[in-house]
C-alpha cells in the first residue's frame, strides 16, 4: 500500500423521473490514489444509503492538503474494524504532522496490534485534539513541557585527519 492521501469525493444517484435532482453525498476518504478513493466511496455509500455505482455518478474528486504540514498535532481517530471474533469500535490517538499521516499510522498500528487488514478497517472520524483533551497516556507523556531526548552514547571524534593519526587506538569512553 502506498502513501495515503485525503480525498473529498462527491457523488449522487443518477437523475430519474421520480427524482430529477438527486441529493449529493460528500465523504472524506483516505486512499493511496483516486481510483481506490472512488471505490471506497461507493463501498461506504452502499452501506449508508440505497445507492450503488451502477445507478450513480461521481460529481467531483478533490485531494485535501494539510493546512500546516510542518506543525506536529494530536489526532483522535474513531474507527470500526472486523476481527475474527466480530466487529469492534475503537478510539485511538496519534501524534503526526498531517491527518493522512495519522490515518496511515493507524492502519499500520491496526495491522500490527490487531491483525486487521486495510479492507476490514473503516475510519469513521478524524479530529485534531487539543493537548488538554488528550486521553491516552502514551500521547500525554509527549506533551510534557521541557521534554528532552538525550543521546547518551555519543562518541567524540577528532575534527581533522591530522588529529586522528595522533590518537592511539583504544576503547572509546562515552561517559562525560
Amino acid at each position: 500500500m502506498g502513501r495515503l492521501h485525503e480525498y473529498q469525493v462527491i457523488g449522487r444517484r443518477l437523475p430519474s423521473e421520480q427524482e430529477p435532482t438527486p441529493k449529493l453525498f460528500r465523504m472524506r476518504i483516505f486512499a493511496p490514489n483516486q481510483v481506490v478513493a472512488k471505490s471506497r466511496y461507493w463501498y461506504f455509500l452502499s452501506k449508508l444509503h440505497k445507492a450503488k455505482q451502477a445507478n450513480g455518478e461521481i460529481v467531483s474528486v478533490n485531494e485535501i492538503y494539510e493546512a500546516k504540514p510542518l506543525v506536529v498535532k494530536n489526532f483522535g481517530i474513531w474507527l470500526r474494524y472486523d476481527s475474527r471474533s466480530g466487529t469492534h469500535n475503537m478510539y485511538k490517538e496519534y501524534r503526526e504532522t498531517s491527518r493522512a499521516a495519522a490515518v496511515e499510522s493507524c492502519y499500520q498500528d491496526m495491522a500490527a496490534r490487531h491483525r486487521a487488514r486495510f479492507s476490514s478497517v473503516q475510519i469513521i472520524r478524524v479530529a485534531t485534539v487539543k493537548a488538554s483533551e488528550v486521553r491516552r497516556p502514551y500521547i500525554q507523556q509527549l506533551l510534557q513541557p521541557g521534554l528532552k531526548f538525550p543521546l547518551p552514547h555519543r562518541v567524540q571524534r577528532p575534527a581533522k585527519k591530522a588529529d586522528r593519526a595522533l590518537i592511539i587506538a583504544q576503547r572509546p569512553s562515552t561517559f562525560y
